[in-house]
């Protein structure tokens, strides 16, 4: 193995032709030193070399820091708190280490693949990896390894991502509280469905990790645990080899320490992927893969200069009044800051459709997981959880007519919301209606399931901390196909809103 110093040589000498089209930020984004007043993180992770999926990267791309090391890291902290939080479903060091040793050699040898390049990352366990049983949080599903990685962990892989091991899933990505506890208070649960991949991205077991919604399996968990989220438009990525749970919701998304974290994932997601999904009649045409305009804007995100003051929405219907009162002040107080620094916010009224969309969104996805595993559960009733029973018993006793009658609603529900896009660049809302309630459940979704039923793009990060201690975190909404647009909003809004601070459980 080549000392650090000559790592560094053979970088800084490798030619532009051998790197592919990614480029870092020249100076890391630092809240400390930015916004006046702001101390940055308040406490550390066990003396973590990299806080942000950002900052190893860049500090990987500088020749500073060999992906072995980062891997270390990461497993250290598997180590020393897995035991507590249960994130994991397996870990599988041996093929971690060999893949960060030849991204070590690659580096020595001028190769450098991108952001993701030595990048230690986690795999909701409903997505396949090849040489790996994909269980979903099932003891009915098959424990046969299966023989290829899903697109989206092949594209993690070609990346230079370090796929470390699979994170817990709640039972078949649906509501049964899993094992998985809150790193920030573990009486408290960590939200669900990826309940893992939010855990042991907040403790950094991990700089990023796939998860899944359907309801808001992204965007509860990363809130809960203080980590930011992102929901894409749905049919933006892949969900071949995904288990499904409702077709027409299922949307595949990154978790990551930061907003910018979550970008840079996204970015590699979603480039050199086949087409999306049908859109349908009613669905606005995609590209095929980001364009290089948004790329631009998602990947490079070269200087805060280059980003401008959001044109924001917000609804106080519903939201606020189903809001906690700590939860309620957080909100508010995030908007007077955004406003002060020079977002303009706009008051936008709930549509007429509103009333509908949790009762249909739930007879969405009960009569699609019911498609998808009713033969199983009618086999093997009494291995099903509660609340995935029930789920499947309502899509079983579904009719025809509701299920069609959801979908033209869906239809309906869609064009509502592209129409608030014509005023403001994204809509920013609470996250969830509490801080992380106890154990016995994954949380409340209705501040989520909206946009699942919606398929618009979403990104969440913390924004403040409860009474209890406990993070908050807002929520904003974008137009179909509008990743880009939405990063640099949500980047904009974390900037002088975002809150940094780690889990107690992580400190020394």
């Amino acid at each position: 193995m080549k000392g650090r110093s000559a790592l560094l040589g053979a970088c800084r000498c490798s030619s532009a032709r051998q790197l592919r089209w990614h480029t870092l930020p020249t100076e890391p984004f630092d809240l400390a030193r930015s916004v006046p007043g702001r101390s940055g993180l308040s406490n550390s992770l066990h003396a973590m070399i990299c806080n942000t999926l950002l900052e190893a990267s860049t500090r990987i791309r500088a020749g500073q820091l060999f992906p072995s090391e980062l891997l270390e890291e990461s497993l250290a902290q598997i180590d020393r708190l897995e035991s507590n939080v249960h994130a994991w479903v397996m870990v599988d060091r041996a093929a971690a280490r060999q893949a960060a040793m030849m991204l070590d050699h690659e580096l020595a040898a001028g190769i450098w693949r991108g952001p993701l390049h030595g990048i230690p990352v986690g795999i909701k366990d409903i997505f396949d990896v090849a040489g790996w049983p994909t269980r979903a949080g099932s003891p009915v599903s098959s424990a046969q390894p299966v023989q290829q990685d899903a697109p989206l962990v092949a594209r993690l892989r070609a990346a230079g991502a370090v796929i470390l091991g699979k994170t817990v899933t709640t039972e078949w990505a649906s509501f049964d509280p899993p094992p998985t506890r809150n790193p920030w208070q573990l009486d408290r649960t960590p939200g669900g469905s990826s309940s893992g991949s939010a855990a042991a991205v907040a403790l950094r077991m991990c700089l990023g990790a796939l998860g899944s919604q359907t309801g808001g399996s992204i965007t509860r968990p990363a809130s809960y645990c203080g980590v930011a989220g992102l929901k894409p438009t749905w049919g933006r990525l892949s969900t071949q080899g995904v288990v499904p749970l409702a077709y027409h919701m299922d949307h595949p998304g990154p978790l990551a320490p930061t907003v910018d974290d979550v970008a840079i994932l996204y970015a590699e997601l979603a480039a050199e992927l086949p087409s999306p999904q049908p859109p349908g009649r009613h669905w606005p045409s995609p590209p095929s893969t980001p364009s290089a305009k948004e790329r631009s804007r998602i990947t490079y995100l070269p200087g805060w200069s280059s980003l401008q003051p959001p044109t924001l929405g917000t609804i106080e219907a519903f939201f606020l009044e189903r809001s906690s009162a700590d939860v309620r002040q957080a909100m508010l107080a995030t908007l007077d800051s955004l406003e002060a620094h020079g977002a303009r916010v706009k008051r936008l009224p709930l549509p007429p459709e509103f009333a509908h969309v949790h009762a249909c969104h739930r007879t969405i996805m009960a009569v699609e997981a019911a498609a998808v595993h009713g033969e199983l559960f009618c086999k093997h009733r009494q291995q099903f959880g509660p609340q995935i029973t029930l789920l499947l018993e309502e899509g079983l006793r579904a009719s025809a007519v509701d299920y069609s009658r959801a979908l033209q609603f869906r239809r309906q529900f869609q064009q509502a919301v592209a129409h608030w896009f014509a005023e403001v660049d994204a809509v920013v809302l609470p996250a969830t209606p509490t801080a992380a309630p106890a154990r016995d459940t994954t949380g409340d979704p209705a501040f989520n399931s909206p946009w699942s039923l919606a398929g618009v793009p979403v990104v969440s990060f913390p924004c403040a901390l409860a009474d209890d201690g406990m993070p908050l975190a807002i929520q904003l909404v974008g137009p179909a196909w509008g990743e880009g647009q939405l990063l640099a909003a949500a980047r904009w809004c974390e900037h002088f809103a975002g809150l940094r601070q780690n889990p107690p459980l992580g400190q020394a």
